[in-house]
């Protein structure tokens, strides 16, 4: 095992096997601030900033607001643990919702890849540039929508042909501007979290 580390939110271990993998993810159990991300014995670990953390809830209740005024049933998974084996990929993605396969989902707390959907959209907040590239990781697992946020951009891919490619809509919510929310938090950011989930409420009517 090699370990490098990055930064001080980040440590990179290089030459991890499967197993070590799982009992890592067992040892650092589930009341912790780490996300883990692994890609063919790559492991980086990594513990979110304050900056990370604003965005990915923000952004995460806004997708929440936006279901519920369109009136879609949907499910979210937050930082579960998406793993499969024969693949040599396991990550945690900053957010995750079930929306075109929430029915197959609802209610239910023993999903499992082998047999379930993966979400059908998945956030990554990267404010600090992540190491390892996710994309690879996402594509063995089959989920086919990303959105990527950095710096007042918010990026949307779709899985096609075993790759991702940006597009200026969302499979999710293929009739509105999607990238158009990070102008819209930060025109209403110092107003508090209130205003920004009522302007969000207000732009879908708008919207639609």
């Amino acid at each position: 095992m090699i370990i490098t580390k990055h930064r001080a939110d980040r440590v990179m271990l290089y030459n991890i096997s499967w197993q070590q993998f799982e009992n890592l993810l067992q040892d650092l159990g589930e009341s912790r601030a780490a996300r883990v991300a692994y890609d063919h014995g790559t492991l980086e670990i990594m513990t979110p900033l304050p900056e990370h953390e604003y965005y990915k809830k923000v952004i995460s209740t806004a997708v929440e607001d936006i279901a519920e005024e369109l009136n879609l049933e949907y499910e979210s998974l937050g930082s579960t643990t998406w793993k499969q084996e024969p693949k040599m990929a396991g990550v945690e993605p900053d957010d995750c919702f079930y929306f075109q396969n929430e029915a197959l989902v609802r209610g239910r707390l023993d999903l499992d890849l082998r047999k379930d959907p993966p979400p059908d959209l998945v956030l990554e907040i990267d404010v600090t540039s992540k190491s390892l590239n996710r994309f690879s990781i996402y594509t063995r697992l089959g989920v086919p929508e990303i959105w990527c946020y950095d710096s007042g951009e918010l990026k949307i891919y779709l899985l096609q042909d075993e790759e991702y490619i940006e597009s200026a809509k969302s499979l999710v919510f293929p009739n509105l501007e999607i990238r158009d929310l990070p102008k819209l938090i930060e025109q209403n950011r110092a107003n508090g979290r209130r205003a920004i989930r009522k302007a969000v409420r207000e732009w879908v009517h708008q919207e639609r």
